[in-house]
């Protein structure tokens, strides 16, 4: 049965009866969709939008009919182009060592590098996450990536640092654009019960860009050179632009020239909204303890670990962040069906990914002499399992906000782990730089011991920041069910399984606290 909603950028909920229950976010200002008042029957207001205009308060169509083939399509290039968004920021971590050799630098001014790319990343999310609630998915993607080709270009020719550091700002800034602007095509394409599938896979298929920036670009780079090598990266990126602007469309009853922009006040107002609900930052501190570990090791320090502390080949080196990729691509599909089938308990495996991180760092670092080949493979295994296990802030973003500021939450939530991964790049390149000898061409082992010690720090902040909002989030969910009664006749019912929250013919809101009352 084909249903749609229709999201005014005055901030509204939609009408109970025009909504699929079983699409998610079902609650609007912790009202549940089938408490709201509006009428049960007859067609939604027709959206207020014209061609080529920026209409302030326009009314626009964001739940499509259960996804077919055109919205399969639509997802797959917006795919694409986050696969070559992370395609251009790894660029930089395999290409490390070559990159201190051709701009004469040390570990510190290498760790600038991914630090002004990061850096730009984290402080983006939030002004794109309000860009992308006023201009839609389709505006960013093409944007963005314009800027990542721009910025592999100038990386291509650079050979002073600071036209370096400003390539990658440039690439930083066209990531920030890219994988928030890909979730709220699926939030606006797919049911919702499907969306936290939909998200992990989008965060997995991305991946592929990790694998083509670990062994293709690092053997063009040793064949053809440094100028080539990116050229060719940037010609990538050409074409995922290209592929964005002839398919990709921002909800399935918007045109490619059909813009609704609500009023700036309005958006400001939502992020706001976004940021008191303890839920969103449940996710963004979710994101920041999970994700960091193994961003920063994919994004940078981890090739030199390997090659240079652990004395393993290039090539091996690189074959072993093959393996990281691979292990995310498999555990991301295994993420979404536990939050799916547990959504009562994400923040458990928000622990448990955290909690095998910190345990086998430890024995890989208290390891005496180089680690065993075997246990270094274990090791990139669980760092696979980071990525995935970030994403489950998005979901956070997803059940606790209203659809109408899905870009403000979600950009909320990815500021998170990109702080924490900037905290650490620069935390490594610094103890690093202390801990090696004068005149040493390269850090020794014990120094690599030091400078990944400091990640226990960041996961001590960040486990205590997940249990103090996820009480936060229940309490304020249970609190708002407490006070309000639900009759049954009025409360929408759905079959079992249908609804995120892996519940099914029961009062929205109800005794339970609410779909979220316990889901934290």
């Amino acid at each position: 049965m084909r249903r749609s909603i229709v999201a005014r950028a005055t901030g509204g909920p939609p009408a109970a009866g025009n909504r699929d229950p079983g699409d998610a976010p079902w609650r609007y200002d912790d009202t549940p969709y089938a408490v709201t008042g509006a009428r049960r029957s007859g067609r939604p207001a027709a959206g207020r939008v014209r061609r080529g205009g920026h209409r302030v308060g326009a009314a626009v169509s964001v739940a499509a009919a259960p996804a077919g083939r055109r919205a399969t399509a639509v997802w797959a290039v917006a795919v694409t182009a986050y696969l070559a968004a992370v395609f251009h920021r790894s660029s930089l971590g395999v290409t490390g060592v070559d990159a201190t050799h051709r701009f004469d630098i040390n570990a510190s001014a290498l760790a600038v590098f991914s630090v002004a790319q990061l850096a730009v990343y984290a402080a983006m999310q939030i002004p794109v996450g309000v860009l992308l609630d006023r201009y839609g998915s389709r505006r960013l993607l093409l944007a963005g990536g314009a800027l990542m080709v721009a910025g592999q270009l100038c990386f291509a020719v650079a050979t002073d640092v600071r036209l370096a550091v400003a390539a990658r700002v440039l690439v930083g800034l066209g990531d920030a654009m890219t994988f928030i602007s890909v979730l709220r095509i699926v939030a606006f394409w797919f049911p919702g019960r499907r969306n936290p599938l939909l998200v992990q896979l989008t965060g997995t298929f991305g991946q592929v860009g990790a694998i083509l920036a670990a062994v293709p670009l690092v053997a063009l780079l040793h064949l053809a050179g440094w100028t080539p090598a990116f050229l060719v990266a940037a010609g990538l990126g050409a074409t995922a632009v290209v592929l964005v602007l002839v398919v990709v469309r921002d909800g399935p009853d918007v045109g490619p020239d059909v813009v609704a922009t609500p009023a700036l006040s309005t958006v400001r107002r939502e992020l706001a909204a976004a940021w008191a609900q303890p839920g969103t930052r449940l996710g963004l501190w979710s994101h920041f303890v999970a994700q960091f570990s193994g961003a920063v090791f994919a994004l940078l320090w981890g090739y030199p670990f390997l090659v240079q502390g652990q004395g393993l080949p290039p090539t091996v080196a690189a074959s072993l962040l093959t393996l990281m990729t691979v292990g995310a691509l498999v555990a991301g599909p295994l993420v979404a069906y536990l939050c799916a089938r547990h959504p009562f308990h994400r923040s458990v495996l928000i622990f448990a990914v955290t909690g095998a991180s910190a345990g086998v760092w430890a024995v890989v670092l208290a390891w005496p002499g180089r680690a065993p080949f075997w246990l270094l493979v274990i090791l990139v295994l669980v760092l696979a399992l980071n990525g995935p296990g970030a994403v489950i802030g998005f979901d956070y973003a997803r059940t606790f906000n209203p659809v109408h500021r899905i870009g403000s939450a979600t950009g909320i939530v990815n500021v998170g782990g990109f702080v924490a991964s900037i905290v650490l790049v620069l935390a490594i390149g610094v103890v690093l730089d202390l801990t090696t000898p004068a005149g040493s061409g390269a850090p020794p082992l014990d120094a690599f011991r030091w400078a990944f010690a400091v990640q226990y720090l960041l996961w001590a902040l960040g486990a205590v920041q997940v249990l103090r909002y996820r009480n936060a989030a229940r309490r304020r969910h249970t609190g708002s069910a407490a006070g309000r009664t639900v009759e049954p006749d009025d409360a929408a019912r759905v079959p079992p399984g249908d609804r995120p929250d892996g519940g099914g013919d029961r009062p929205a809101g109800g005794e339970s606290g609410g779909p979220m009352g316990r889901a934290a």
